[in-house]
């Protein structure tokens, strides 16, 4: 099998028969077999027409009934995603009802049809292409997620004008692979779980709301594909492995047949896993490993219990605002948080305040993005300069914590002066709180996230200032290494395996022990088993991972004592890249549970 290796848009169709996989970024683990149905992200072509004067009335009844459609139709969407999903996934719809009202946009249209005599639906093809060239020609990653929600929008109106279906989905009799350029949030809210059995994109990266929506969703997802749309027809076969990020187009019958196999594997390891959910966390000699769930929206939390998770070790709270047109309130925040510990039952809640900036909330509402917002005015620094958004999340979650245990941690801090402000602030609104006769959590503990080398570097000064750090790889990666983790161009340099990424993580657990500081990692790679031997014998007794990874590294845990852990940990420090790194840990996981990584090559 060849991995696919893009040259450009003809080397795409020079070589589309002669290649059989096409390496993407893996987003949402599991294997599908199914027909491809292709969504064109283009615009469809309208021709221009001139219609008499007696007609103009007629095409602005149907241009508004064409717009009435469209905003009917998306509050279909929302309310069967609110069913599915709950509140705040069905709150992204809320942009795209926005902008099908918004006269900078549909404006242009009327006028068009009153001033010009165009048709319907050449007003609105044009008047989205120039809104949409306005926006690509800024060269910004949030203008051109701007620029899909627009295309989206586009194509719904015009599919009410031309007589078509919003998408061809609703005429698929069979269930589906759906591939496109790239997909909206929304879009993917709203793929109907009954037709659609999996998705791939050319553009996308593994942390992006797409992304992260489509992990949800609980199907098998690859994006990053680059130019996987230039040679998919409708109708050809496709295998879409999530887990590797692989998209294999037109399988020829014995890989067919080994996927099936694959799929076999998976269902039966699924069944077998379940049986881990209600056993304890525990090495074969007896260390007891807390594994707690990362989740983005309160329902995820039922499936944290059913795979036997310990609590949340992280509440990615933003999710609340970027499913939303609106800033959240007080009210509405605080109600959230409450429902998830009275969901918990008693077992622990960490939230983490807004990680808002970068390619999320703040960027996309600025009248000028930052150019490297990934550099800039995100996260605690965000907070720090918005205090009234600040302050209002703090006593949102101040008052639930009055409900149950909840523990609160200050994400992307890069300086001591920074956690600093952050528990100034957090100790006026407690004042506030009291003064106000709230009933709150006096002894609430609060925490860190180590995201950045600055921190880990000065981990023992931050240690003297929490109660317990939580080490976030997914950025500690990105700016430890230079690698933008949403760039699929790069995504190969993006390794948890590094050396210097292990010895920053290291650092951080020695110091969290010496000062009694309770270390917990909660990125991406606390749900890669490969990883779970390593990070124990490094000293981590606490894990926070995708709800659906917990019975896998609770099996790996189960099936290791401390003392392997520990001697691969030293083992690996003396290795200086991260091919040795990843060649060790697969050999050792290997020999101690065959085919637990699904064939993965130990190289």
């Amino acid at each position: 099998m060849f991995a696919f290796q893009a040259a450009g848009v003809r080397g795409v169709v020079e070589y589309a028969k002669l290649m059989e996989a096409v390496k993407g970024i893996p987003v949402s683990p599991g294997v599908v077999i199914g027909r491809a149905l292709v969504l064109d992200d283009a615009l469809h072509y309208v021709p221009h027409r001139i219609v008499p004067e007696d007609r103009v009335e007629a095409q602005m009844e149907r241009l508004e009934n064409a717009l009435a459609a469209a905003t009917s139709e998306l509050e279909e969407d929302r309310a069967r995603v609110e069913e599915q999903l709950g509140t705040e996934p069905a709150k992204i719809f809320e942009f795209h009802l926005g902008m099908l009202h918004d006269p900078a946009l549909i404006e242009p249209v009327r006028t068009s049809i009153l001033e010009d005599r165009v048709t319907a639906e050449y007003a609105v093809a044009k008047a989205f292409r120039t809104m949409i060239a306005r926006f690509r020609a800024m060269e910004n990653e949030v203008f051109r997620q701007k620029t899909n929600d627009l295309m989206d929008l586009d194509r719904r109106v015009l599919s009410k004008l031309m007589g078509k279906t919003q998408d061809r989905l609703d005429r698929q009799t069979e269930p589906v692979v759906v591939i496109s350029h790239d997909m909206t949030p929304a879009r993917a809210a709203s793929l109907d779980l009954n037709k659609v059995i999996g998705f791939a994109t050319d553009a996308g990266g593994r942390t992006s709301h797409t992304s992260i929506v489509a992990a949800a969703l609980g199907i098998p997802v690859v994006v990053g594909c680059k130019h996987l749309t230039q040679y998919v027809e409708d109708g050809d076969e496709l295998v879409i492995d999530g887990k590797s990020g692989v998209v294999v187009v037109r399988p020829d019958a014995e890989t067919i047949e080994q996927y099936r196999v694959e799929i076999e594997r998976i269902s039966d390891q699924q069944i077998a896993l379940r049986e881990y959910a209600e056993l304890e966390s525990v090495t074969l000699d007896g260390v007891r490993i807390n594994l707690m769930g990362n989740i983005e929206f309160s329902h995820e939390i039922e499936a944290m219990i059913s795979n036997g998770g310990d609590g949340v070790g992280l509440y990615r709270t933003e999710f609340l605002f970027l499913t939303s047109q609106t800033e959240p309130t007080e009210e509405e925040q605080f109600q959230d948080y409450k429902q998830c510990v009275e969901l918990l039952g008693g077992l622990p809640l960490t939230i983490r305040t807004l990680d808002l900036g970068a390619d999320k909330y703040t960027q996309q509402r600025a009248e000028e993005p930052e150019r490297n917002p990934f550099l800039g005015l995100r996260s605690i620094r965000y907070c720090l300069q918005n205090l009234g958004l600040f302050k209002t999340q703090l006593r949102a979650i101040l008052r639930a914590s009055a409900f149950g245990p909840i523990k609160v941690m200050f994400p992307l801090v890069s300086t001591t002066m920074e956690l600093r402000q952050a528990k100034m602030i957090l100790k006026d609104v407690m004042e506030e709180c009291k003064e106000e006769g709230i009933e709150f959590d006096q002894n609430m503990p609060i925490g860190v996230m180590i995201e950045v080398p600055s921190a880990a570097l000065t981990a023992t000064t931050m240690a003297k200032e929490v109660s317990f750090f939580a080490i976030g790889t997914n950025d500690l990666i990105q700016y430890t290494l230079a690698v933008d983790r949403a760039n699929e161009k790069v995504a190969n340099l993006y390794s948890g395996a590094h050396p210097a990424v292990l010895y920053l993580i290291k650092r951080v657990i020695r110091a969290g022990r010496r000062l009694g500081v309770d270390t917990s990692l909660c990125g991406e790679i606390a749900g890669d088993v490969e990883y779970t031997m390593l990070l124990l014998g490094m000293g981590l007794r606490t894990l926070s991972l995708v709800p659906s990874q917990l019975p896998n590294v609770k099996r790996v845990i189960r099936s290791v004592d401390m003392g392997q852990c520990e001697r691969l940990a030293r083992k690996i420090g003396s290795f200086d890249s991260e091919r040795q790194v990843l060649r060790c840990l697969r050999q050792q996981l290997d020999e101690i549970l065959p085919g637990i990584n699904g064939g993965r090559a130990a190289t």
